[in-house]
């Protein structure tokens, strides 16, 4: 548990991000905790490198709704600190914190205040006996410092552990998040470390992370990009859906545009994403541009646009064709429909939890 979050087991997979202001300026950290959490976020990580950023963090935790993990390295009673200011879990290596003393007491303040933690392992940081051994960062010395980390914490009888094998190099993490799958049954938050910006960064993670999830391997994810946190979320969210893993707000499917499209499928698209992020509820919408493939997606979606001659489109309901639409309201009705197909789906679970809840009484 992280937090009120469950991962692993039969738990949803998890969408973290982390924050990139300064930990110390309060507001604008929590600011961004607070977009991320309207973009759906499950779990948000807030770095914590000094004693003024660890008191930050108990203003910060007070303030928002999603568990904190505290990024922890090498500084032992920065994890402790962390822990006191009602961080959710920690993410630090055992092993890097010093004597066994140390690790004691972090052990200690973690279940005092019912944290979790996350050992981390990081291509780029292996610890220099094993690099020194192995010549270059591998799956398996990666792994290793994983399984050593993890034993240092079931050796001070703490088990409620998480774990990544992240890099940059997409194969590479594969590799070891393969092999760790194979070697622990500890939850496994997957990442592809410094992946890139929004477009590079997005590609790698999907292609590095979808290639895991779709193995059945990860319980919580964190898409790095140099990019607002916020667009990690979405990323984050967009990779879950297309496995169909996670389902949040509208899934919309479009056509690519070309000369045959009866309005501007793009610019349409562009808007409809922007004007449906409030809707939560999972539901789909085709946006095609003509009749070659428009009646057929929209057979497979909750609401479909086909564009025809004249201005004038067809909008099927539920997969049939319902009505036409001209261009100049298509936008303004494509929302009012989609908001009234969410409301709609809202109101019949809570009349089913109702049902349900008046007949367990």
């Amino acid at each position: 548990m992280v937090g009120n979050v469950p991962v692993g087991g039969d738990a949803p997979i998890s969408v973290q991000t982390m924050t990139n202001t300064l930990t110390t300026d309060v507001e604008a950290t929590v600011a961004q905790i607070r977009r991320a959490e309207e973009a759906g976020v499950d779990i948000v990580r807030v770095s914590c490198p000094d004693e003024e950023s660890t008191a930050a963090l108990k203003h910060i935790v007070k303030q928002v709704k999603v568990p904190i993990v505290a990024d922890i390295h090498f500084h032992y009673k920065r994890a402790i600190e962390a822990a006191e200011a009602g961080a959710a879990c920690l993410r630090i290596n055992p092993g890097n914190i010093g004597s066994a003393d140390r690790v004691k007491e972090v052990v200690k303040a973690a279940k005092d205040h019912n944290c979790s933690i996350r050992i981390g392992v990081n291509a780029g940081s292996l610890e220099k006996e094993l690099m020194e051994r192995y010549g270059e960062p591998c799956p398996e010395a990666m792994v290793e410092s994983a399984l050593n980390h993890i034993r240092i914490l079931e050796d001070n009888d703490f088990f409620n552990t998480k774990v990544s094998c992240k890099a940059s190099d997409v194969f590479l993490a594969v590799a070891a998040y393969n092999a760790l799958a194979e070697a622990t049954d500890y939850p496994l938050h997957l990442g592809i470390t410094e992946a890139g910006g929004l477009r590079g960064g997005t590609v790698k993670s999907a292609i590095g992370m979808g290639s895991l999830l779709w193995a059945g391997i990860g319980d919580t994810i964190r898409v790095s990009l140099s990019a607002d946190p916020v667009e990690e979320v979405k990323v984050g969210y967009e990779m879950l859906k297309s496995l169909g893993l996670r389902s949040r707000g509208v899934r919309i499917v479009s056509c690519p545009s070309c000369a045959r499209q009866g309005y501007d499928v793009i610019k349409t698209v562009e808007i409809m994403e922007e004007r449906l992020q409030h809707i939560t509820t999972p539901l789909t919408l085709s946006i095609i541009g003509c009749v070659v493939n428009g009646p057929g997606e929209a057979r497979e979606t909750d609401i479909g646009l086909t564009g025809g001659g004249g201005d004038n489109h067809m909008v099927y309901i539920g997969g049939v064709p319902d009505h036409r639409v001209d261009g100049g309201k298509m936008i303004d009705h494509l929302v009012e429909l989609v908001e009234k197909k969410a409301a709609a789906i809202e109101a019949e679970k809570a009349a089913k939890a109702a049902a349900a809840e008046a007949a367990a009484q």
